[in-house]
């Protein structure tokens, strides 16, 4: 627990914050006095980062306020506006969301105010190892986590019991293509070439005891990769033994999380791995009356499956950070503001309203975040064990070489996909092909 830090009362209705649209810039002192204001640009959610806005400009007893303003909904699109803002020294960023994945880049551009060193101590302590390396970048930490995703194998009680599988141990990959095979059940994994692709094939590769990029990810010229490697060969002929296994369903090149949940809550539905939303959206399902009581209580999850069998998993990381802008006026502020938001009490808040795991290991103590969300502690635990995507200035090319050599799954040769797609991966870098 974060004893250090104050708690937050629920109830602040009497708070101050402003939802402005994306391309609205903020002064940078408020109508109020001379209040400093910040402004928090965040990923469109439900509207629980606005609520958390106004919490922690009550809990600022008028030192600072927090406006809030509203990024496009795709992480490609906010890492656009926000470097376009940042590269034109915008001071109006004082805080904001940030997809891990993009953290490392906006680092080596000197986009994030540095993280100070007491400040790093509190953010971090009781976090789960996962969201601590998807916020740090050549081993100092760059963001402060707030909320850290990750995908969990979800099964149908009735489909694993038929196959005599034991899900209170660990399964492995080939296990499952063989159950759905046996019982002649849906297998949910998302092929679509996106970023969905390239979570898919990084924790493949994780689990097989590799990575994406082995090291020096910080000089495009000479980025190392591991993409001819043992690993990167057995995360292949995973890829390979789902397209081939005939369970994946005639759609899976083009499937992404949503279709795969779909296909889980139907009459095949047998496994998948996806993102712990599936729950909430079958519960909704229930409580609509669009899908039966007797399909969610059939559902089990547990750990992503293992690549290697006896080798612990590494399921994905997603989740989000928050960024201080390195041109804003009120850096202290802004980090002040950032505790108060990824306080233990305002993660589960956020968690139990928005559906977004925690960062935090003891928010999943929290009894009502339990009773949201049965799984919570598999959900930690998972996070435990999860792998950042390849952390690179350099993202964009990466994943968008992998996509384009990986897809469609069906095609994957192993042993040869993998140093086609180092090829154009380093070929692009070197400004040699356009992706």
């Amino acid at each position: 627990m974060r004893a250090r830090r104050r708690p937050h009362r629920r109830g602040l209705a009497g708070a101050a914050a402003v939802l402005v649209a994306a391309g609205t810039l903020a002064a940078c002192g408020g109508d109020d006095g001379g209040t400093p204001t910040l402004t928090w640009y965040y990923n469109p959610d439900n509207g629980g980062q606005v609520e958390l806005a106004k919490r922690c400009t009550e809990e600022a007893d008028g030192r600072y306020r927090i406006d809030t303003a509203i990024l496009p909904r795709d992480a490609s699109s906010q890492r656009e506006q926000l470097v376009r803002r940042l590269a034109a020294k915008d001071s109006s960023i004082d805080l904001m969301s940030l997809d891990p994945i993009y953290v490392p880049e906006f680092a080596q551009a000197g986009f994030l105010a540095p993280v100070p060193e007491d400040v790093a101590e509190r953010v971090t302590e009781g976090v789960v190892q996962s969201a601590i390396e998807g916020a740090t970048w050549e081993e100092e930490l760059v963001a402060v986590p707030f909320w850290g995703n990750t995908q969990l194998l979800w099964y149908r009680k009735s489909v694993a019991e038929a196959a005599g599988l034991d899900m209170e141990q660990p399964v492995t990959w080939e296990q499952i293509v063989t159950a759905a095979q046996e019982q002649d059940v849906d297998l949910g994994v998302q092929g679509i070439r996106a970023e969905s692709l390239t979570v898919w094939f990084n924790s493949l590769i994780e689990s097989a005891g590799g990575s994406v990029i082995e090291g020096n990810a910080e000089d495009p010229q000479n980025l190392e990769l591991g993409l001819d490697s043992e690993a990167a060969v057995a995360a292949a002929e995973v890829m390979r033994m789902v397209a081939d296994s005939g369970q994946a369903g005639a759609a899976f090149s083009t499937e992404n999380e949503s279709a795969s949940a779909a296909e889980f809550e139907g009459e095949r539905g047998g496994f998948m791995v996806n993102w712990p939303f599936v729950y909430a959206q079958a519960v909704s399902g229930v409580e609509g009356g669009t899908l039966d009581q007797a399909v969610l209580d059939d559902y089990g999850w547990t750990l992503w499956p293992s690549v290697v069998e006896g080798e612990p998993s590494a399921p994905p990381l997603g989740g989000i950070d928050l960024g201080v802008g390195a041109y804003s006026e009120n850096v202290d502020f802004a980090y002040e503001a950032a505790e108060c938001i990824t306080t233990d009490e305002n993660q589960a808040y956020y968690m139990i309203n928005e559906g977004n795991p925690a960062s935090s290991a003891a928010v999943f103590d929290d009894p009502e975040v339990i009773e949201e969300f049965p799984m919570a502690d598999t959900i930690r635990q998972s996070l435990e064990q999860a792998a950042p995507r390849p952390q690179t200035a350099y993202y964009n090319e990466v994943t968008g070489g992998l996509q384009r050599e990986y897809h469609p799954p069906g095609s994957v040769q192993p042993g040869e996909t993998g140093p086609q797609a180092a090829e154009l991966i380093a070929a692009v870098l070197r400004g040699e092909q356009l992706l």
